[in-house]
This record gives C-alpha cells, sequence and structure tokens, in this order.
C-alpha cells in the first residue's frame, strides 16, 4: 500500500511538473514538502508499530525469564536490572531505537515480575518538520504459582513408529517437551509428568507381580505346564483330567492388558477381581511406563528406553494415562489447597486401532475409546489427540472428537511434525502456567 501510494505520488508530481498551464510548478514546489512528510510520515509510524511489535515480544520474552529464576525474590535491584537487560537485548533486535529503558520489579502479590520498556524511534521523513523520534512503550507481567500442572504423555510405541522416521522424531519431540515443562517450574512440583507408552499392552513392571492390583487369571490360563505335555492351556489341561502347573509369577515380563468391561473406561481404583488388572504376556511388550514425577532425569531416560513393537490399542493407553494422573495403583502426589492444579492427557498415535482384549475390528475398539475419552473430558481433564498419517491412512474422526476442543487435535503428515506439534503444546502449557 505504501509503494503504492509513492508511485502514484511520484506519477503525478511528474505530471505536474511538465504542465504549461498556470502556476502548476509552483504549487507543486509548495505542496511537494507536505505530501512528502504525509506520506512519509506513514512510514515513520509503521517502523514504530513494528518495534513496538518486537519490544513487546522481547519483553514478554524477558519477564518470562525473570520469573523462572529461583531466588527472583531476594535479587536486588542491581541484579534483576541486569539480568533484565542483558535478556531483553538479547532478544530485542531493532537497531533504530535510542533512548533504551529496561525497568524490573518484581511483586511478592501473585506472586510476579513486570518488566517495562521504553525507546524512541528515529525518524526519516517526519524530521523534515522538527519531530525527530516516535516514542514506544510496552509492558509484560508474569504471573506465576497460582496453577501448577500434571501431564500424562501417553505415546505410541507400535510397530509402524518405525517408518519414516516417527520414532526419532517422537523422542526428539519428547525430550523438547519435557525441556519446556521443566523450564515453566519455579520450584519442584509446579509440574508433574507421568509417560505411558503403549502398543496392545501397557508395561507396569515385572516388579508388581506380586502386588493386590495384578489380576493373574488370565496369565495362569496360558503360562504354565500340563501333566500331558500336548496340553497349552489350563482348561483344556484340566478338562482332560490332567494337572495344570502355573508358571511361577516372577516370570512375568509386566505386560498389563484391558479391565473388565467398563472398568477399562474407567480410573476406578483396583480393589475387587473386575478392577484389577489383567496380567498377560505379551510378545511385544512395550517400555515400562512411568508415573507422576518432577524427576526429569528419570523421564528423559524412559523417551530414550522406548521401542518400536505391537498391534495398536490406543483404548487402554488412553485409560492408563488417565489411572496415572488421578488414582491407584500410582501414587498421587498430594494437592496444596493454595493451587489450582490443571490435568492434561497427550494421546499421540501413528495408527488406528487394531487389536485389544477382545477385539480385532477397529469401530469395536474405537467404540470403547469414545467412552474413555468422554469419561476423562467430563472429569476436567484437558485432552490433546495427535494423529500421525504419513501411511495414507483415513483421519480418525473418533480421535478429532475425543480432543477437548477442534483446536486440541493435530492431523499430521509427516515425522517432522511431531516435533514442531508438540512444541505448540508445549508453549500453550507453559502459558497456562505461567500466565503472561
Amino acid at each position: 500500500m505504501l509503494r503504492y501510494l509513492w508511485l502514484s505520488f511520484a506519477r503525478h508530481a511528474g505530471s505536474f511538473a511538465r504542465s504549461e498551464r498556470g502556476n502548476f510548478a509552483m504549487m507543486f514546489a509548495v505542496m511537494s514538502v507536505p505530501l512528502m512528510v504525509a506520506v512519509g510520515g506513514v512510514i515513520d509510524y509503521s517502523r514504530a508499530s513494528s518495534a513496538r511489535t518486537e519490544m513487546q515480544d522481547a519483553l514478554d520474552a524477558t519477564s518470562l525469564a525473570l520469573s523462572r529464576q529461583a531466588n527472583v525474590d531476594t535479587m536486588t535491584t542491581a541484579q534483576m536490572q541486569t539480568f533484565a537487560t542483558n535478556y531483553f537485548n538479547a532478544n530485542f533486535n531493532t537497531g533504530n531505537v535510542i533512548n533504551l529503558t529496561v525497568s524490573p520489579s518484581y511483586s511478592s502479590t501473585g506472586p510476579s515480575v513486570t518488566v517495562a520498556g521504553a525507546a524512541t524511534v528515529k525518524t526519516t521523513f517526519l524530521n523534515l518538520i522538527g519531530m525527530t523520534g516516535v516514542p514506544i512503550n510496552a509492558t509484560s507481567t508474569t504471573i506465576w504459582g497460582e496453577s501448577r500442572l500434571r501431564v500424562a504423555l501417553v505415546l505410541d510405541n507400535t510397530g509402524s513408529m518405525a517408518d519414516d522416521g516417527k520414532m526419532d522424531a517422537l523422542h526428539t519431540a519428547t525430550h523438547n517437551l519435557l525441556d519446556q515443562l521443566k523450564n515453566a517450574a519455579s520450584v519442584d512440583g509446579d509440574v508433574y509428568v507421568s509417560i505411558i507408552p503403549f502398543s496392545k499392552d501397557v508395561n507396569v513392571g515385572s516388579s508388581n507381580y506380586n502386588k493386590s492390583w495384578v489380576r493373574w487369571d488370565l496369565w495362569d490360563e496360558v503360562n504354565g505346564s500340563c501333566s500331558r505335555t500336548w496340553y497349552t492351556n489350563k482348561t483344556d489341561c484340566e478338562n482332560a483330567g490332567r494337572r495344570w502347573t502355573a508358571d511361577n509369577h516372577n516370570t512375568w515380563n509386566g505386560c498389563i492388558t484391558d479391565r473388565d468391561q467398563d472398568y477399562d473406561t474407567k480410573n476406578t481404583a483396583p480393589s475387587s477381581s473386575s478392577t484389577r488388572f489383567p496380567a498377560e504376556e505379551y510378545s511385544n511388550c512395550p517400555q515400562q511406563m512411568i508415573g507422576l514425577t518432577y524427576d526429569w532425569t528419570a523421564l528423559n531416560n524412559k523417551v530414550d528406553a522406548m521401542f518400536p513393537n505391537g498391534n495398536t490399542n490406543q483404548a487402554i493407553g488412553l485409560q492408563w494415562g488417565w489411572q496415572s494422573l488421578t488414582q491407584s495403583p500410582f501414587t498421587i502426589p498430594a494437592e496444596d489447597p493454595k493451587y489450582d492444579y490443571k490435568q492434561i492427557i497427550i494421546l499421540l498415535t501413528d495408527g488406528l486401532n487394531t487389536q485389544d482384549r477382545w477385539y480385532t475390528s477397529q469401530s469395536s475398539i474405537d467404540a470403547r475409546q469414545k467412552i474413555t475419552c468422554q469419561n476423562v473430558k467430563d472429569a476436567g481433564i484437558t485432552l490433546y489427540t495427535v494423529q500421525v498419517n504419513t501411511g495414507g491412512d483415513p483421519m480418525s474422526q473418533m480421535l478429532k472428537d475425543c480432543a477437548s476442543t477442534p483446536d486440541n487435535f493435530f492431523l499430521l503428515t509427516s515425522a517432522n511434525q511431531i516435533v514442531t506439534t508438540f512444541n505448540s503444546i508445549g508453549t500453550a502449557l507453559s502459558n497456562l502456567r505461567l500466565k503472561s
């Protein structure tokens, strides 16, 4: 638009200069300066507006960074000034400003950090009328301590994640997300994270073989030996009048299959037989899950250990993600009544459902998962769903509907998009806790 105005001005100026009628040349000479100032003023003010936008972005980054300093409440004025000035200058790259000031302050109310900025943008055209600069200013406040996060990462570890670089991208994306969540925490306990890898089953860890919440009847049925060797399960063996000897439970690999219906769609604490979690010796058992923790080293190590194998059962991953935020057999950290707690589940999968305890039909497994999705949302948990579709599968309407809002569903077509999507989610979660 500005270029159009300038070209239009130049074109008409030429016609005035060539005119032989009247005093157009004199009129043009008189009008040229105010016209140039008017058009040039738009350019100068546009530059000032852009500089103010860059200033606001730099102030937002500075106030957020300052709020993350563990000793911000005890910093001297000089220490705060040095930190804020250096951080702001590293993020503010506009060179045509003068008289730049950055003023940080801390308030125990909230608590909060405020960083104010002011500067003058040098003019080019307005300088013709004695206006040498346009003043700009902005302010950013970061309030923290109001919200705390509990985040469950429910991550597809099935065999197809080996294709197209998806598992490598998931490793990178999850490490980056963990860094974002760690940086959003001012003190230990501000953010807790659990990681639930899934395939057809989940892995609770073989060391839990003696826990009361593990159910053994399904495992005992097929893991053992018969006194007549050609019988391979307990029922056939005993129906033939033979003796079945179950394997020792300490040989179990830690895999868990779906609970009895309808407990497969709920977060009910395990107590009676139908609410307990059935052990299964699934040969493609995923990496062992980890419950809520702020041990960032352990979480990152868990990510590195994930590997692709097995069939897809999103529903069991989602149910265990919910369980990890709310209920035994996990140890749920106590909540401090002074804070507002936000619970989030991020479910990422690269394939459509293929197998669970009862079905090999996608529609049947989807139907169970739809119930779980609704139960999770009814419980006030924010649910993100990410479908990584590099193989030409149709979009999963179930996953789209599963998300808390349409904006919480992501359909990706390349592995690299996992990294950018997790970064976007991480930024949203950081902003949820640290309100700028």
